[in-house]
């Protein structure tokens, strides 16, 4: 893979950077969304036959993380473009592909995603929410918890499980699940988190879905939902490396104009040297999501997991650090709601969090890359 970005990259880089400033932290996500759907950023990842942009999510992390480190980050591209659009162009069918993916490029439409469950968390294999078949229909049946943009979403992406008539056991499957589907209910999840993307609780009780809701095929399984899930983490990546990245520059700029005794606070090494290793660990981080990135798009689904998964874990461990070391350069300074930093403490556990925690990163790691027995 390339060390060095090409000029094309960028470039785009520049020109995200340059949308992104221009919004700033007071930024309005509507018409935020609405200004990088028409410069072609949403959808720079689908399929040009369908109205994107032909590239993958290299360049789809690219425009997060740039608009991430303007301090505007768009959540919901981790979920519509990547997540949703990536699965719908590798598994959809030729009427899925047609009716959502020039949508999804063109911001027109959105995206979002059900995985989780109150009782599965991490644990995939005990997801609970089925699909059964009812003539030519499906009834989809469950809970979903923090689910991300649904008020906002024309439709969810929902993963069910289906059962396999020859064993009898459950498979996963997808199901694309319109927003205003009878049986589909949903409840605001409050959150101390500042964000402009609110998080939701789903129930489906008895939502009866055409054949065509199903996305690829039923007896995929992990195959297709893995498909989805490392540009999630791909992306999670960038949202935090461009978190961190903006958290450090504010930290920065602070530290070369506040002058306490005689030269700018910056000059103390006790300063200097915290920053200089928050940039250190985000350009590592961003080394790895930029592999990690290549290998998908490669269709090297099996090391870009790994390597997804450990850019998100890196990715993560930096944006706390650099967040952390930015409201501590600034003091007293950094707990105001004028120089923004504050409410990223919280942002930036996310990164941490979800979409999966940082321990279930290190089983991962621990059990595929090394080959070490499982404690579960």
């Amino acid at each position: 893979m390339p060390t060095i970005e090409t000029e094309e990259h960028r470039s785009l880089r520049q020109a995200v950077s340059a949308l992104g400033k221009r919004h700033g932290r007071a930024y309005d996500r509507e018409q935020l969304w609405s200004e990088a759907a028409k410069l072609g950023y949403l959808g720079v990842n689908l399929p040009e036959a369908y109205g994107g942009g032909g590239g993958g999510i290299a360049e789809l992390s690219i425009v997060l993380e740039e608009l991430g480190a303007a301090g505007a980050p768009l959540l919901m591209m981790i979920v519509s473009p990547a997540i949703c659009g990536t699965v719908i162009a590798r598994f959809g069918t030729e009427s899925q592909k047609r009716d959502w993916l020039p949508a999804l490029a063109d911001g027109t439409r959105t995206m979002a995603f059900g995985i989780t469950e109150p009782d599965a968390g991490s644990n995939s294999h005990r997801i609970s929410t089925t699909a059964r078949r009812d003539g030519a229909d499906w009834l989809l049946t469950g809970r979903k918890v923090f689910v991300s943009g649904v008020d906002i979403a024309d439709a969810t992406l929902v993963v069910g499980r289906t059962e396999d008539s020859r064993t009898g056991r459950l498979k996963p499957c997808l199901f694309i699940v319109p927003r205003d589907a009878p049986g589909f209910g949903r409840r605001h999840i409050e959150m101390e988190l500042n964000a402009q993307e609110k998080q939701f609780e789903l129930t489906l009780d008895d939502v009866r879905l055409p054949a065509e809701a199903l996305v690829g095929d039923e007896d995929a399984g992990l195959l297709q939902l893995f498909a989805g899930l490392n540009p999630e983490r791909i992306m999670t990546a960038a949202f935090a490396i461009g978190m961190g990245r903006y958290a450090l520059s504010q930290a920065i700029t602070y530290a070369k104009d506040r002058t306490v005794w005689n030269t700018p606070i910056g000059a103390h090494q006790a300063i200097a040297h915290p920053l200089a290793q928050a940039h250190i660990d985000l350009e590592l981080a961003r080394l790895m999501m930029q592999k990690a990135a290549y290998l998908y798009d490669e269709g090297d689904d099996v090391a870009a997991g790994e390597a997804a998964n450990m850019a998100k874990y890196a990715a993560g461990e930096a944006c706390v650090k650099a967040v952390d070391q930015a409201v501590h350069t600034l003091g007293g300074n950094g707990l105001t709601r004028e120089f923004g930093i504050a409410s990223l403490i919280t942002a930036a556990r996310v990164a941490r969090i979800a979409p999966v925690s940082r321990e279930m990163i290190l089983n991962y790691v621990s059990h595929q890359t090394l080959g070490l027995p499982k404690s579960y």
